[in-house]
């Protein structure tokens, strides 16, 4: 038994921020941040509009796409940074919103990685039978926790949300995940504040080391990779599609080229999206099944790296 993809969907909050538009919060300029990092524009969530309702819209379109009602799911998992608060989860109150059952429903934290740790963690539901379809959704509203005066991070990050649904299948699914996660590394990438005592203790803003995550993103994104394909006896040059996390133009290009991929068999949104942490991945593949690009058969590499650091890779067929 498999778990296969039927649905997908994806949403972006309306409000556009462009590079142009940054010009005026921090110095900068559209030549240094495309240079720098491939992103033109960022969504940003409007005020009062949280992470569960990005992943509402985006929930509602892949149970459209895949012709099932949300009273059909038997799990729930939701990866996101950017919680609507500390408690319940926000899966939890995106089942209120969807008028799901009473299924399992709990948060993935996993930064970045969300996305791929949360779709593997629901392949093992379906793959021991304790489900037979799950929603799994990557949402984030990271533009609440961006130091808007910090030019080195501001103009990396925007909000959305994508989401896909599994269902159990006897037709080839994910064939193969790896993930890997090593604490070691949290000083390259960290939001350290924390809530204590009603007050928010430390730094509230995400800080990264720029350099150091991209030299680690480029080397373990690409064994990662390589690992997956391992696990099945599958050579790199049979890949159809690879997926990856849209942190950066650069990182995603030094990644296709030790995974043997050309860039136009790479799936492409940081340009329009920037990086949207857990929701990047989804919102890349929701774009590119919608497009067409995506082929029954064809073999796809999903891979995601976020602080922690965690990162992981997923083999499938589409």
């Amino acid at each position: 038994m498999f778990a296969r993809i039927i649905g997908t969907g994806g949403y972006l909050p309306e409000k556009c921020v462009t590079n142009k538009d940054l010009e005026s919060v921090v110095e900068t300029s559209d030549e240094w941040i495309f240079t720098r990092t491939g992103i033109r524009q960022r969504h940003i969530a409007a005020d009062g509009q949280l992470t569960s309702d990005l992943a509402l819209v985006a929930s509602q379109r892949a149970l459209e796409s895949a012709g099932i009602d949300a009273k059909d799911l038997d799990l729930i998992i939701v990866a996101t940074t950017t919680p609507d608060m500390v408690f319940p989860s926000t899966a939890c109150i995106l089942q209120q919103k969807l008028g799901a059952g009473a299924c399992p429903a709990f948060d993935m934290q996993a930064v970045c990685s969300g996305f791929v740790y949360a779709l593997a963690t629901a392949e093992k539901f379906i793959k021991t039978g304790s489900a037979k379809r799950a929603l799994v959704v990557g949402a984030e509203t990271l533009s609440r926790i961006v130091d808007w005066k910090d030019r080195t991070t501001c103009v990396l990050f925007g909000d959305g949300a994508g989401a896909v649904v599994l269902e159990a299948s006897e037709e080839t699914g994910i064939l193969s995940s790896v993930l890997k996660a090593d604490g070691n590394y949290l000083p390259l990438l960290n939001v350290p504040g924390q809530v204590r005592h009603g007050a928010v203790e430390g730094t509230p803003f995400i800080h990264m080391d720029g350099q150091g995550v991209f030299k680690f993103a480029v080397r373990s994104l690409g064994e990662v990779g390589e690992e997956a394909l391992a696990q099945q006896g599958i050579d790199k040059t049979e890949l159809d599609w690879l997926i990856p996390h849209q942190a950066n133009a650069r990182i995603i290009e030094a990644t296709a080229k030790k995974l043997g991929m050309p860039m136009e068999r790479v799936v492409m949104t940081v340009e329009r999206q920037g990086n949207t942490s857990a929701a990047s991945v989804p919102l890349a593949i929701d774009e590119a099944a919608r497009e067409g690009k995506l082929k029954r058969g064809d073999l796809v590499m999903l891979e995601g790296i976020g602080g922690g650091f965690a990162w992981g890779a997923i083999l499938l067929r589409w």
